[in-house]
């Protein structure tokens, strides 16, 4: 792992005071992409959408969490990247360090990108299409760049979008969602609920 990859990470927090992994220790090579997603309870609650990508997690902040309905776009701020030892971070972070707040694993698996760009093109594209197999979250995704604010503003967001499947098999990926966790994200699944009504009329 360069050791560059990981300087901002470290450069924001101090290991003396928060039990966040450091980088230092070695992780398990896998033949897959790994993926993780955090409930991170900071000043606003959000999800860390982070996807492996060279010796790193590539690392996103969902505001609302991910979502089934390929009508939402959901903001995803673009943060440092995050050591892998990160995927297995659960904890408190201390008030007053930078994330402060509770980190719980949300989901977790395996991730593969889409169409025959690489991954680093696509992202330095700024559109990166990929495949989510994980407890809770299946099926296809994509991460769209968005032009600069006018202000000038130094984070650089991208949306998160569902890429659209039918309502038999957003229906099924809810049903595995909800086995897990009976409360997701605020709207995650009200495009299904909608769908579904329209369905219920015309019968």
């Amino acid at each position: 792992m360069k050791t560059g990859e990981l300087s901002t990470y470290r450069a924001k927090r101090d290991f003396a005071k928060t039990k966040e992994p450091s980088g230092e220790s070695s992780i398990a090579g896998s033949n897959r992409l790994r993926f993780v997603i955090q409930k991170h309870a900071a000043t606003r609650l959000h999800y860390d959408l982070r996807l492996e990508l060279g010796g790193v997690f590539k690392s996103w902040a969902v505001t609302k969490g991910p979502s089934l309905d390929p009508h939402d776009k959901r903001l995803a701020v673009e943060v440092e990247d995050h050591p892998l030892e990160y995927g297995d971070f659960e904890g408190t972070i201390p008030k007053g360090q930078y994330g402060g707040g509770t980190v719980q694993l949300w989901d977790r698996g395996y991730w593969e990108p889409e169409g025959a760009m690489s991954p680093e093109k696509a992202l330095e594209k700024g559109d990166l299409k990929f495949t989510l197999q994980g407890k809770r979250l299946h099926g296809s995704f994509v991460l769209v760049r968005m032009k600069h604010d006018r202000n000038g503003g130094k984070r650089t967001n991208w949306l998160l979008i569902k890429l659209a499947t039918n309502t038999r098999q957003r229906a099924m990926a809810m049903r595995c969602w909800l086995k897990t966790d009976p409360s997701p994200p605020v709207g995650a699944w009200k495009g299904l609920q909608r769908e579904r009504g329209q369905v219920r009329s015309r019968s």
